[in-house]
């Protein structure tokens, strides 16, 4: 039987042991069930599970909970994503070093010895919120097997001509010294100085530029202005001394200039940003490189060599001002792009970076996101924005000391690629040597390809990574393409998009049949918790207050997609339920005390009344997670607890419950029927989201007369027809109007709720089959049902006289 008292402490950490220790949610690759697969995201080792975290990966525990219940072999994996910057980040700060002034060696070894320290822990974190991850089948995306993958991947797109290596201007991170991809930038907006320079003419005229980076001025090859501005049409085909250079540049009419930005004359630099690379190309300029990796000027810079880019900006300015070359300088705040992982400004570099190849196949892939269900509908239209938006394919090439290997060596001797043969995989091209010659020369000199792969190179694989795990037990095609895919929305141009991109390369076909996409937790005013903002909220500390259910029952408040501001005050809404929940427990079960079960062959209308509205319940709820809204069986499923079986039902069978000598043996078995089932089927509803009371309850009452291990691998409840009675349900629900009616009366005229009435009149002949319940349930001496004036149901809108 139930303890007086439910410590969420202890139980919670129980039931988590028993869960894993009985295996209660493994996959079992022999089972003849459905197979529902799910793409679990592998959170990023870089701190510990934060409170966006709790949030979005309950969203998807609750259904993989429901279709264990509906009988699916669920396949819910767990990954952790560890080979990318903010893994590398993370390590840096725990052991005080930089990655870049150690060996690639050295610091993977650093790396990998860090993670095997810190990964338990924060694994744990993952499991105190009641995750049921099969947390056996388990990968980190840098182990052997994801290595494998991914460089097959490599290859396997090398070799159908879509991945190539180019020197070209491209997005490059000063800061972390390495390429990256256009999905991993974040605009910021910045204040800044608009600077309004005078450069000398071939003409005899000076020309006004405007910019805001006139620090690249030693990277000036053109001047553009738009062919219909009249103020520099003069200008057209002269030439534009450079201040400071012995140098002079065209000016030429582009019609991208905008003549009304700035002073409309733009100077063109090598590089100030992706237009100026466009234009390079256009107009077939040599570019000037100015910058070194680390964000300082190279010697093409002259006299502003070894300066970073903020004090060449100050220094040139204040050079111009001393030759008079200022017109004005404007302060603006304008958007910025930055490295979204670490804030830097970003700068676009020459450099050598290897890229997948797929803006010839936009409109295939945005077809291949119309075959996908989309839950909700609408986040798809984020997926088909961003596609059209692309401008540029997908650099993967990351030049970092510590990721996956490009598997490539370059022959020393004609600088033919060399790739490995992929039963060799996975190498490491700065360790392992090719086993073959160059195909091309025959030689046997090589070097290796220093860079590594891009972290969404890899984690864009993970329904193969998965799935490869089965293929010798014959199961590959079973799990891929898997169920579901369920994700935040601000992924949704990150992980979501590359994965169906390596799919549709590799192998022709989406790599789901669902997508869920959850919203952000923000902070209680609406904002997006940041460090720099002081608004984190960490989740250990609100389980450790108010236990992992209190917790998962506010993450399935909002809608499915809807950001959700936190607020304690909803915390402890899931606090109380969780406790009211057990309170109504004790109270059923000890009236259930004996009772096995049985069906009886009859029910009483007031009983029909409740069965009806229960199996309602069920069907909502089942077409609700059926469409991943989690969110309505919450909230139905709290409001039928709490208003129909506490306020209510229960209420009105207490007289059979303490009086059963009253009362026919058919209607003592029909309330403690109604009662088990009632609670039984409330329990199991509410199982996924709040698993951790539901099975504590569970398992002190009904485990025995139902059999099964734990209530999560019970059956989920099913619609029964034959208990379903709309006469029945007519009559209860204005029995309840009316009793509610006759509370408020007593309680106006200051009365007792335990103190009976004289006599009840109702002008409603379809309460008649419930006018024993509602005598019981009012203490009436005496009910009638006849013309009534006095008082107005506020639901039905029927007539009553209450005589005290």
């Amino acid at each position: 039987m139930l303890k007086k008292t439910y410590d969420f402490k202890e139980v919670e950490k129980k039931w988590q042991r028993f869960w894993e220790k009985e295996g209660v949610f493994k996959f079992d690759p022999k089972s003849s069930k459905p197979i529902f697969s799910i793409d679990t995201p592998p959170p990023t080792i870089s701190g510990k599970m934060h409170l966006g975290h709790a949030f979005s990966y309950s969203h998807f525990d609750f259904v993989a909970r429901y279709q264990r219940m509906k009988g699916k072999n669920v396949l819910c994996p767990f990954g952790t994503d560890d080979n990318g910057l903010a893994t590398i980040r993370l390590v840096e700060k725990l052991n005080g070093v930089k990655g870049t002034e150690m060996s690639r060696e050295a610091f993977t070894k650093l790396v990998l010895r860090t993670l095997e320290e810190i990964r338990p822990k924060y694994i744990k974190d993952w499991k105190s919120i009641g995750m049921s991850c099969d947390f056996s089948i388990y990968y980190t995306t840098i182990n052997e097997h994801c290595q494998r993958i991914s460089q097959w991947s490599f290859i396997d797109l090398y070799k159908k001509g879509r991945i190539y290596r180019k020197r070209t201007p491209f997005l490059w991170c000063p800061e972390c010294q390495t390429s990256i991809a256009q999905v991993e930038l974040k605009d910021e907006e910045k204040e800044s100085k608009f600077v309004y320079m005078r450069f000398d003419t071939s003409i005899g005229e000076p020309i006004v530029i405007a910019t805001t980076r006139p620090e690249l001025l030693p990277a000036c090859v053109m001047v553009h202005v738009h062919p219909d501005d009249k103020r520099y049409r003069k200008f057209i085909g002269a030439k534009a001394k450079l201040p400071f250079f012995d140098r002079e540049v065209d000016i030429i009419a582009n019609r991208d200039v905008n003549p009304n930005f700035g002073s409309g004359a733009v100077y063109h630099c090598t590089f100030g940003d992706m237009d100026d690379v466009e234009w390079m190309f256009k107009y077939g300029v040599k570019p000037i490189e100015i910058l070194n990796k680390d964000g300082t000027l190279n010697e093409n810079a002259g006299k502003y060599k070894g300066m970073t880019v903020r004090q060449a900006r100050k220094a040139i300015i204040e050079d111009l001002k001393k030759e008079g070359r200022i017109v004005k300088i404007e302060p603006i705040k304008h958007a910025v792009h930055v490295h979204e992982r670490c804030g830097a400004e970003i700068e676009i570099l020459m450099t050598e970076q290897w890229f997948i190849k797929y803006l010839d196949i936009k409109d295939k892939l945005i077809e291949a996101g119309k075959k996908m269900k989309w839950f909700p509908p609408h986040m798809r239209a984020r997926y088909d924005n961003w596609i059209e938006g692309l401008k540029w394919d997908w650099n993967i090439s990351r030049q970092r000391k510590f990721g996956i290997p490009v598997p490539v060596w370059f022959c020393k001797k004609c600088g033919e690629p060399i790739l490995p043969d992929e039963d060799d995989l996975p190498v490491d091209p700065t360790k392992d040597k090719p086993k073959k010659p160059c195909p091309k020369c025959g030689s046997r000199t090589f070097r290796p390809d220093p860079d590594v792969l891009d972290t969404w190179a890899t984690s864009s694989l993970t329904p193969q990574i998965v799935a490869e795990m089965f293929r010798d037990q014959g199961l590959y095609n079973k799990i891929f393409p898997m169920s579901l895919r369920p994700q935040a929305h601000d992924i949704i141009t990150f992980w979501l998009f590359n994965t169906v991109v390596k799919s549709q390369l590799h192998f022709g076909k989406n790599p789901w049949k669902d997508i869920m996409i959850s919203g952000w937790a923000l902070d209680p005013k609406g904002r997006k918790m940041s460090k720099s903002l002081g608004n984190i909220i960490e989740p250990q500390t609100i389980i450790k207050k108010y236990g992992a259910d209190a917790l998962r029952f506010w993450a399935a408040s909002p809608k499915l997609g809807e950001d959700m501001p936190y607020q304690e005050k909803d915390i402890i809404t899931g606090k109380k339920f969780v406790t009211k929940l057990w309170n109504a427990s004790k109270f059923t079960t000890r009236h259930l005390k004996g009772y096995n079960h049985v069906k009886p062959e009859k029910l009483t209308e007031i009983d029909k009344w409740m069965l009806t509205k229960l199996n309602d319940l069920v069907r909502l709820a089942t077409d609700a997670f059926e469409k991943y809204e989690f969110f309505k069986v919450k909230v139905e499923t709290e409001k039928f607890f709490w208003h129909v079986f506490c306020d209510n039902y229960l209420e009105i069978i207490k007289p059979r419950l303490y009086n059963r000598e009253k009362y026919a043996k058919y209607e003592i078995l029909s309330a403690k029927y109604t009662l088990y089932t009632s609670l039984l089927t409330t329990l199991k509803l509410m199982a996924p989201i709040t698993p951790h009371i539901t099975e504590e309850i569970y398992q002190s009452y009904f485990r025995k007369k139902e059999g099964y291990k734990s209530i999560h691998i019970s059956p989920w409840p099913e619609y029964d027809t034959s208990v379903v009675d709309r006469k029945a349900e007519r009559a209860g629900d204005i029995a309840v109007d009316i009793i509610a009616r006759v509370r408020k009366f007593k309680s106006e005229n200051h009365m007792s709720l335990a103190q009976p009435i004289r006599r009840l009149v109702i002008a409603s002949e379809e309460v008649r089959p419930v006018l024993q319940a509602m005598k019981d349930t009012l203490k009436a001496d005496e009910i009638k049902i006849g013309k009534a004036k006095g008082f107005e149901t506020e639901l039905f809108k029927i007539q009553i006289y209450i005589e005290k």
